[in-house]
């Protein structure tokens, strides 16, 4: 079953593993086994969560002799970001109108408070 960029994206995201992985190669490279230290887990368990990141393409592998360190690729993570856009001009808007709702009830407030002074 193909699966579109965007949700493989999301699917690898998901994992609270995966995205302290990404959080790691954010400061550079790294071998797997370096990856792996943090975690309670066998390294067969963090090459399986890093062939995740491979195929929605949040990390690539190079090769150094007998090292393939990891690499964050960040383009993924921009589409996501293009993509939300559209709900961030939304959450945008309507936390204006609530502002402007809250502002117009205590406007409301202090005048009936005045009123009755």
């Amino acid at each position: 079953m193909a699966t579109d960029a965007l949700s493989e994206t999301l699917f690898a995201l998901a994992d609270p593993t995966r995205r302290a992985i990404l959080s790691r190669l954010s400061r550079g490279e790294a071998t797997v086994s370096e990856l792996a230290e943090p975690f309670d887990m066998s390294l067969p368990s963090i090459s399986k969560h890093l062939k995740v990141l491979e195929r929605a393409r949040l990390i690539s592998r190079s090769r150094t002799a007998q090292w393939r360190p990891c690499r964050l690729e960040t383009a993924p993570l921009q589409d996501i970001d293009s993509w939300m856009t559209d709900y961030r001009k939304l959450w945008d808007q309507r936390l204006d109108r609530l502002e402007s709702y809250l502002t117009h009830l205590q406007t409301n407030d202090a005048t009936k408070d005045e009123g009755q002074s």
